[in-house]
């Protein structure tokens, strides 16, 4: 009976572990903890959970993906911002990426969305495509690489780089990224476009075929080596009289080695025998004027400078703002209309508003009593009374205010603006861009007056950006001024250079007097000059305006024998062989000329300013003093155009302009250019033209190959002037009346002379130099005056 208790317990346990296997229950017993842990000290340690693990997986995925995300927008924010104040942030990844930031920021932030949406499922395919595209981006990278665009991202210039950033340069400009440039490209068309691959690399090989068969390779090569055998021999190709004339060149060379076997009967080099027993008989008895027929070459635009890249856009928004409150604060209503970034200045166009005046009323009822409100007051109201415009002389008078505000140097307020109904406040810009000469002539607006004149000049770029030309034709004479280093002298090469570039020794010549002997002086091995030299001695700068007016009238004497009234219809008359060329006379100091001899020099420039603009003689003046004695009444007059630049004072400003403001100019090319037809100067950022630029341009024309074509030169009126004016000294009508006038005294000065007669210290001084000569008056004494010695040159006599 006792044995019953423990087989039923056998059984039930028996049961229990069966029916535990069938519903799925069981599971290995832990494996007891080591002794002395504290899971064995714990007792029951807890079982690990898979769904918690998964779980904690997932939101860190989700988490990866929004910071990717947000790291993509970040990105792309911090590079393509405009704001200053986030720069130093961007720069980096700027010059990094490059305009690459606009291929990894949206594929980063795709990057996060997938992850984010765990989609789609990763497999073998989408790791395929996803490589591709990879090698496809690694490829646009590196042609963003080759190029270096004057563009800024995030204050960094990416000409220093490239547009690709330091990865697309390093892609293109290194060995190895070279090559993984060139496997990306292999890779990323298997990848990506595996189809249009296969076809396109079986297609190769019958093409290849084809191009055999047709002998391709073999024609292009004959015709190089053809055309590297015809420049090394030109005498081997067949006279064609129906061909075009050859070039330049190859004219000269003809030329030089035709006459000189006439002379040299012993072995001449290889080469040169060759080519003179091959020249046709016909050429060696051309004439050498025939050389002087020829085309002269223009110079090609390579030798000037290149646009410089451009500078970040200003913060105009705020400034304009900020004029606004400032006005605002200071009473003046008004608004800005307009913005228009130049170089150097950007110009503000204000409207002025309104000033409304008002007044406050009580209001009635229809029996005229005051209708009261709840408190029993009066009601009233505000009408206005009259309503004005605001007065442009209250924006005018706050220009300091304005300065201070925008902490500028200075600014220059234009009321009103010509031709615009607003008022013109010009706030220099932080960083100011520089003007190639360039820049300018490459623009239509100066093709076209370059089709028309050959006297065609590039200014600069006005406030708003617009380029500004001339023709100096139609000036027709211009005067420039303003003080030490605000620009003149760089005016006066970019002048010389636009003619240069346009304009061959046979169109137009120049008369160059220079007494600084600085600027002009690096001119004188171009053939256009009219004369041999550069005039630098003072004392010969009378003698040269006076050769130049003696070709005025020799001019105007051929002009009455035509019955043609100026320049361009003699050029044009059926009977005249040749034509006479356009000359411009550029003085670079004017003050040391006025100094030295101002009658006389006043005189002259007075006459070719009134008469020279028919015989297409005109004059460009420059001068770093610009005050009365200099620039006098008389040549102000005479000159209708000129340039200002900064200057010291208003009243030098008036002096060259008749009005104010060059006083308030910045330097450097910043001008006031006062056109023949404009009422108001005009502001503009002129040209820069660097010395190896003048260089450059000045070796092309001194090229030996131009010496057969060089033009004849108008020395010989230098040396009839001179010869004039020698005789004028000894033949002075005045001569007669200083006799009489020492009779009259017991001593005389050359002031006396000056005073009695009306004439400039250097007459006067000749004419002193004459009595003493004669033995009319002594030695001068003390202050200068001399004595009279009558009686003993009337015994004498």
């Amino acid at each position: 009976m006792q044995a019953l208790p423990a087989v039923r317990g056998r059984t039930l346990r028996k049961d229990r572990r069966m029916a535990a296997r069938r519903s799925g229950r069981t599971r290995a017993a832990p494996r007891p903890a080591p002794a002395g842990t504290g899971a064995a000290r714990a007792g029951n340690s807890t079982l690990f959970d898979p769904f918690s693990a998964v779980a904690a997986w997932l939101i860190r995925l989700q988490t990866l993906g929004l910071a990717l995300m947000a790291a993509g927008a970040a990105l792309l924010a911090l590079t393509l911002s405009g704001r200053p104040i986030l720069h130093p942030l961007g720069a980096p990844f700027a010059r990094l990426l490059g305009a690459g930031v606009l291929l990894a920021a949206p594929a980063l932030a795709a990057l996060g969305l997938a992850i984010y949406l765990r989609r789609p499922r990763p497999s073998r395919a989408l790791a395929g495509r996803a490589t591709g595209w990879l090698m496809a981006a690694l490829v646009l990278w590196g042609a963003l690489g080759l190029f270096s665009p004057g563009w800024y991202m995030a204050g960094e210039p990416l000409a220093e780089v490239s547009l690709g950033g330091d990865i697309g340069r390093a892609l293109t400009h290194t060995p190895l990224g070279l090559l993984l440039w060139l496997g990306s490209f292999v890779g990323a068309s298997l990848l990506v476009w595996p189809g249009l691959t296969r076809r396109t690399l079986a297609a190769v090989p019958p093409a290849a075929r084809t191009v055999w068969r047709w002998r391709i390779p073999q024609r292009v090569w004959r015709t190089v080596v053809e055309g590297f055998r015809a420049m090394l021999h030109p005498g081997d190709e067949p006279t064609d009289p129906s061909a075009p004339a050859a070039p330049l060149e190859t004219e000269l060379d003809v030329l030089e080695v035709t006459v000189a076997p006439t002379a040299v009967r012993g072995p001449a080099p290889p080469g040169r025998a060759q080519v003179a027993s091959r020249t046709p008989p016909e050429v060696e008895q051309l004439p050498a004027a025939s050389a002087h027929a020829a085309r002269w070459p223009r110079p090609p635009r390579d030798l000037l400078a290149a646009a410089p890249p451009e500078t970040p856009t200003q913060d105009n928004a705020a400034r304009a703002q900020l004029i606004v409150d400032t006005l605002a604060s200071f009473g003046v209503d008004a608004k800005v209309v307009s913005i228009n970034q130049g170089p150097t200045v950007t110009q503000f166009g204000i409207e002025p508003g309104w000033e409304v005046k008002t007044r406050t009323v009580v209001e009635r009822d229809a029996a005229g009593r005051p209708v009261l409100d709840r408190d029993g007051r009066p009601k009233t109201r505000v009408e206005e009374v009259s309503r004005t415009r605001v007065r442009v002389s209250e924006i005018t008078r706050l220009a300091n205010d304005l300065a201070l505000a925008l902490a500028a140097p200075s600014i220059r307020i234009e009321a009103p603006v010509p031709g615009k109904p607003v008022v013109g406040i010009e706030v220099p810009n932080t960083t100011p861009a520089i003007v190639t000469l360039r820049q300018v002539i490459e623009t239509p607006a100066f093709q076209r007056v370059a089709a028309r004149s050959k006297l065609a000049i590039a200014l600069g770029q006005g406030v708003s950006g617009e380029v500004v030309v001339a023709d100096l034709a139609k000036m027709p004479h211009l005067l420039i001024a303003g003080a030490t280093g605000s620009g003149k002298s760089v005016c006066i090469n970019a002048i010389i250079a636009c003619i240069l570039m346009h304009a061959s020794p046979d169109e137009v010549r120049f008369v160059m007097i220079d007494p600084k002997r600085v600027e002009l002086i690096g001119y004188e091995p171009i053939p256009h000059l009219a004369l041999s030299k550069v005039i630098v001695d003072v004392e010969d700068v009378v003698g040269t305006l006076g050769a130049v007016i003696r070709e005025m009238e020799a001019r105007y004497k051929r002009f009455a024998e035509l019955a043609v009234r100026n320049l361009e219809a003699y050029n044009k008359h059926p009977k005249v062989v040749e034509k006479l060329p356009q000359w411009v006379v550029i003085i670079d100091e004017l003050a040391d000329l006025m100094m030295a001899a101002p009658y006389e020099v006043e005189k002259q420039i007075c006459r070719l300013a009134q008469l020279a603009r028919a015989t297409g003689i005109h004059l460009v003046i420059a001068t770093q003093r610009p005050s009365v004695d200099v620039i006098t009444g008389l040549i102000k007059a005479n000159f209708p155009t000129r340039i200002a630049f900064a200057v010291t004072s208003q009243v030098d400003s008036r002096t060259i302009l008749d009005t104010g403001g060059a006083e308030k100019l910045l330097g450097r090319g910043d001008m006031l250019y006062l056109a023949t037809d404009a009422a108001k100067p005009r502001r503009i950022q002129g040209v820069y033209v660097s010395d190896q630029e003048i260089e450059r341009l000045v070796s092309f024309w001194a090229n030996e190959r131009f010496a057969p074509l060089r033009p004849p030169k108008y020395d010989h009126l230098l040396e009839e002037a001179k010869a004039e004016a020698e005789r004028d000294e000894e033949e002075d009508p005045l001569l007669e009346r200083a006799r009489e006038l020492a009779l009259e005294h017991t001593r005389i000065s050359t002031s006396m002379l000056q005073r009695r007669l009306r004439i400039g210290y250097p007459r006067a001084a000749r004419l002193m130099d004459l009595l003493e000569a004669e033995g009319l008056v002594g030695n001068p004494e003390g202050a200068g005056s001399r004595e009279v010695l009558g009686p003993a040159w009337k015994e004498s006599d």
